[in-house]
């Protein structure tokens, strides 16, 4: 991440904006990666054609974002002054969902609410910030893409699990969200909290579309308020389930 950059001490901003966009080639490929075989499992448990389309729309737009991030990643490093260190190979074993729950609306559930729910919904903030202070044309032509896709990403994680928890499995489902979203909070709550003090990021580094960590943590501790606690609220969930949103909230601080 972004934060990541100032550790190794980088002060070319290219040079920076080219090692960012290297990692979000490999995000938005394994988003790619993972949606796809979510399109495999939603097949499998007889879901509406309307949401299998839907996911694998998703997958092309994951593409695109990696296409686009790889030209972004293309153009700052044609103005660096150092060399670019090689990317490291993709795990191929992390490219997938692993199969842990029975029945199989279990694992569908999983992957929706920690990919899509959590992860998709902040992504919607984050992008729009990333792009506000990006001046440099390709890298904003980028940004604009993503943050369109990204709200279609988000909705379509939450009417996943608005479907699964009305489908045939649905008290299951619901048991098992109730039980598992405290985890995931608390493990979203670890990544983003070691990224609060890494406030400062120059001008010309932001122009790349990178934002500084502590950036990161306000922009989620937003959305668990306005987005993740009402969202969960209107889908019936309550009391311990919510838990873990305090220490997401909490990064606003």
């Amino acid at each position: 991440m972004a934060a990541d950059l100032k550790t190794k001490g980088l002060s070319d901003a290219a040079y920076g904006a080219a090692v960012e966009w290297t990692r979000r080639v490999h995000a938005e490929y394994r988003s790619a990666a993972l949606t796809a075989h979510l399109v495999h499992r939603l097949v499998q448990i007889g879901a509406s054609s309307d949401l299998v389309r839907e996911a694998m729309a998703v997958v092309d737009d994951e593409l695109r974002h990696a296409e686009d991030a790889a030209k972004v990643r293309a153009q700052a490093a044609s103005r660096c002054r150092h060399p670019i260190p090689a990317a490291a190979p993709l795990d191929r074993e992390a490219l997938k969902y692993p199969r842990q729950w029975d029945p199989l609306e279990l694992d569908v559930a999983d992957a929706c609410v920690e990919t899509f729910c959590l992860g998709e919904t902040v992504a919607v903030p984050l992008f729009i910030q990333m792009r506000a202070g990006a001046t440099v044309p390709i890298a904003r032509d980028a940004l604009d893409r993503i943050v369109v896709d990204e709200v279609r990403h988000r909705d379509f994680g939450w009417l996943l699990l608005e479907t699964l928890l009305a489908g045939s499995e649905g008290r299951l489902v619901r048991e098992f969200v109730a039980a598992e979203l405290p985890g995931m909070c608390a493990r979203l709550a670890a990544s983003y909290a070691r990224l609060k003090d890494d406030t400062q990021m120059a001008p010309a580094v932001r122009a790349w579309g990178l934002i500084p960590g502590a950036e990161y943590a306000q922009a989620l501790a937003r959305a668990a308020n306005r987005e993740y606690r009402p969202r969960l609220v209107a889908l019936g969930f309550s009391g311990a389930a919510l838990s873990g949103l305090d220490a997401l909230e909490a990064l606003a601080s």
